[in-house]
């Protein structure tokens, strides 16, 4: 294709009227800049053009044989099997998940590259502002685009495009099969500690421990001002049987049961309704886990006693029930409540008398 005169625009070979309020020809460039157009094989050889979409309907049909290889494996391979270091179900996954996406993409490059339509254009920059004549020149451009796609024509490359594409969301199905069960199967069956949304692992007479560490933290060793950040002494000690947490039970029962514990001075604390007996000599704990989308907080203003969190930047008044005073998050923090046992160590009450972390559909 020879190169464009200066006041058309190809488009397959045909011209666009010239708009009038463009600038004089004088003013615009005599020559665009492109170069001679080089026809490509499957231009002119109906042999390559077939064989070219041949190659792209081969690579989608690949991506389809890869998908359902996916669904396949997560059937046949067992979780606990491996492949040398390897979990050889996450193996397969990641290698046969790559494998449908791969033959999508290089399949429409391909497409793009052998078989939509190969030509040159010019364009003039106009105003931002665009005329209702150059926005109905625009959808007619678009449809113009949809057909040199071939897409219409050219049913093998079509049909198999929309069989890997729609083959690709069966895995998301199927993997919505490891997410567990529902809080209500969790409820009346409990298969661990603390599972579920509305419990956790804290219970009557369980100490309070410092993270990392695990140990118990004693009422007299803080001093007004101090946060810590604490656990419950599950995590490192075990369950109701005494058994150590392992898995998931215990990745569950740190994200459920991070606190921080707070002194300050006793008339400093506005105790909620009910709450009056909750604290120990200006002691107060928390729930560490914001509740906006379940960041971890420990970022303490000791003179407005104001937690922040470090992502959204919800700010909670923890001399006052942690109501929140700034940012996104729509409900305090959860209060545990405190009391010491007979070697002067904090324990809890009770578990928290409602769900820690953000809202999910089935909270009131």
């Amino acid at each position: 294709m020879s190169t464009p005169p200066i006041d058309q625009a190809h488009d397959a070979g045909h011209d666009e009227p010239v708009d009038e309020n463009l600038p004089a020809r004088d003013d615009l460039f005599a020559n665009p800049g492109l170069e001679e157009h080089h026809w490509r094989p499957t231009d002119v050889d109906p042999k390559a053009e077939k064989r070219a979409e041949r190659q792209v309907a081969a690579l989608f049909a690949l991506s389809a044989l890869c998908t359902i290889g996916l669904l396949v494996a997560y059937v046949t391979i067992d979780s606990d099997d491996t492949v040398g270091d390897l979990g050889a179900q996450n193996l397969a996954f990641g290698l046969l998940l790559a494998g449908a996406l791969l033959g999508i993409g290089i399949g429409i490059i391909q497409w793009a590259r052998k078989l939509m339509a190969d030509v040159e254009m010019v364009e003039y920059r106009h105003s931002a502002a665009s005329s209702e004549e150059d926005r109905a020149a625009t959808v007619q451009a678009l449809a113009d685009g949809l057909e040199e796609s071939g897409i219409g024509r050219r049913p093998l490359v079509r049909n198999s495009l929309l069989g890997a594409v729609g083959l690709l969301g069966l895995p998301a199905i199927v993997f919505l099969r490891d997410l567990g069960p529902t809080n209500a199967q969790v409820v009346k069956n409990p298969p661990f500690i603390g599972s579920g949304l509305e419990h956790t692992v804290w219970k009557k007479g369980m100490r309070v421990v410092r993270d990392v560490v695990g140990t118990p933290i004693k009422a007299s060793d803080l001093q007004i001002g101090d946060l810590v950040n604490a656990e419950p002494e599950a995590l490192f000690n075990g369950g109701e049987d005494g058994e150590p947490l392992e898995g998931v039970a215990l990745q569950v029962a740190k994200s459920k049961g991070a606190v921080v514990v707070v002194r300050m001075q006793p008339d400093e604390i506005t105790p909620g309704k009910g709450r009056e007996n909750w604290t120990v000599d200006g002691i107060i704990c928390y729930s560490k886990i914001c509740t906006h989308v379940g960041c971890p907080i420990s970022l303490y203003e000791r003179t407005t006693h104001h937690l922040l969190c470090p992502c959204h930047q919800s700010t909670f008044d923890l001399a006052d029930s942690a109501r929140v005073v700034f940012g996104p998050a729509a409900r305090p923090l959860p209060q545990l409540a405190l009391e010491v046992d007979s070697e002067g160590y904090l324990t809890a009450q009770a578990d928290f008398d409602e769900p820690v972390g953000p809202s999910y559909w089935e909270r009131g």
